[in-house]
């Protein structure tokens, strides 16, 4: 047994809430085994036997929901709300698939000159993913939901942080029914999980989290030719048009900004404004800044808790307080507050330009950039400015030309109208350049991970 240990801390007072050891290479090397050996028997159930298994995941899921949303808010400072809604969110992504997932994998039949040609969805083995701390819960259902609909054996490495939401996770799929080792949780390192990657059982990697995190991953499973979905960061511009309704656009993007305490990829981040209506969208958006409370994210009217870790909230401090240097108007927060727990005020930034880290690069955690552009034409100019593109958001009220300005020219993968959303189970969510490729949810999701196989019978003659 390693002598090392991942431990989980409470963001808001700071104190250590449980040590775990750390995983030997032989102790991880029997998690791929065992989770390879319940595929090899996963895989023959039918897509409906699957599917029932799912169901009831669901529903374990919903009948423990208050249990996992506390462990959430103590391990990673979420708002307790925003814990409970992200189950319900986990429970309907497992509805989803309990209920599409037979449809969307079931085999399909051709005509093809002289024969009868077949497509098959079947599984491919076991599924690595790699998972950050921001969505305990979802994070890890996300993408091995799917992965067990389809007949593969799914690992988590969850991030430290929510050790114990992962191995909680665990123990529902078990008691749900999912048969024992299928769904295996690492406790390892980074430098161990090289080995899992490269480890001929494992047929597939998939991995949310940073830009560096998904280079260096792909790179790694590259070398084993082996396939990869990647979410990684973003800096999602969320643009107000000349004609947009000026108080749906600041309140929208107020809540876009802070849920999750700003610590979500599709959070929107940069607010690209028209000439015409920087000025009010500035003053409005600070001032409902300024009346943010923050405080313990148990408390229901608490409305910004703390950022997940120490490290977290100073690189943020960092980034804004450089931004600034660097010609950025400081309006609201930006200062580190004299209290227990890692927090930071809803800050706003304004003339935000390129060259500014604000502009180049993801804020994560509650810093607004606000840039203005020249018109519309400009302002979607701006947006695609980014090595970035997992989402966006367009407000304007002419909505048809919206969809065709998010059709045509918005270099993401998702892109809002008048609205945000972080997640649905219907629709594929990914992104573009250096935000990752890949989609998961949705009919797209469900066959990311499996072997589409052709089967070909000649006709009798």
């Amino acid at each position: 047994m390693s002598q090392k240990q991942l431990t989980t801390v409470n963001p808001l007072t700071e104190e250590v809430l449980a040590t775990y050891a750390y995983m030997s290479d032989d102790e991880a090397a029997a998690v791929v085994k065992a989770s390879h050996e319940a595929h090899l028997q996963w895989r023959l159930r039918s897509l409906d036997e699957r599917a029932q298994v799912i169901g009831a995941i669901a529903k374990t899921l919903a009948e423990r929901k208050e249990e996992f949303a506390q462990l959430m808010t103590r391990e990673v400072g979420k708002l307790i709300a925003d814990s409970r809604s992200e189950v319900d969110l986990c429970v309907g992504i497992c509805e989803y698939t309990a209920s599409q997932g037979p449809k969307v994998l079931a085999d399909e039949e051709r005509e093809v000159e002289g024969a009868t040609g077949i497509v098959t969805h079947s599984a491919i083995g076991v599924v690595y993913g790699i998972q950050p701390w921001n969505f305990p819960a979802y994070q890890a259902i996300r993408y091995s939901i799917a992965s067990l609909m389809a007949g593969n054996g799914v690992l988590l490495k969850h991030a430290e942080s929510c050790t114990g939401s992962g191995l909680l996770l665990r123990d529902i799929y078990e008691s749900a029914g999912l048969p024992k080792g299928l769904f295996g949780v690492l406790l390892i390192s980074h430098e161990q999980s090289n080995a899992i990657v490269e480890n001929d059982l494992v047929r597939a990697v998939t991995l949310t989290g940073s830009e560096a995190a998904g280079r260096t991953v792909a790179a790694k499973a590259g070398e084993a030719l082996k396939k990869t979905v990647l979410e990684l960061g973003s800096n999602d511009a969320y643009v107000v048009l000349d004609d947009a309704d000026l108080d749906l656009a600041v309140e929208t993007c107020v809540k876009g900004r802070l849920f999750n305490n700003g610590q979500t990829c599709v959070n929107d981040k940069r607010f690209v404004v028209t000439t015409k209506n920087y000025d009010a969208f500035v003053s409005a958006y600070a001032k409902k800044f300024e009346a943010i409370r923050m405080g313990d994210p148990n408390d229901a009217d608490t409305q910004l808790g703390p950022m997940v870790s120490k490290a977290q909230r100073d690189k943020l401090h960092e980034q804004v307080t450089k931004s600034v240097q660097q010609g950025a108007r400081l309006l609201v927060g930006g200062e580190i507050p004299d209290r227990t727990g890692w927090f930071y005020p809803a800050t706003v930034l304004a003339d935000v330009a390129p060259g500014q880290v604000a502009y180049e690069d993801e804020l994560f955690g509650p810093a607004a950039a606000i840039i203005r552009a020249k018109d519309d034409e400009d302002a979607m100019r701006i947006a695609n400015d980014s090595r970035y593109g997992l989402g966006g958001g367009i407000f304007s009220r002419d909505v048809k030309r919206a969809r065709e300005l998010a059709t045509q020219y918005f270099d993401t993968g998702m892109v809002g109208i008048n609205s945000f959303g972080v997640a649905s189970p219907t629709l594929p969510f990914g992104g573009v350049k250096a935000s990752g490729y890949g989609r998961e949810h949705g009919p797209e999701g469900l066959k990311e991970f499996v072997n589409v196989k052709s089967i070909k019978i000649p006709k009798a003659s």
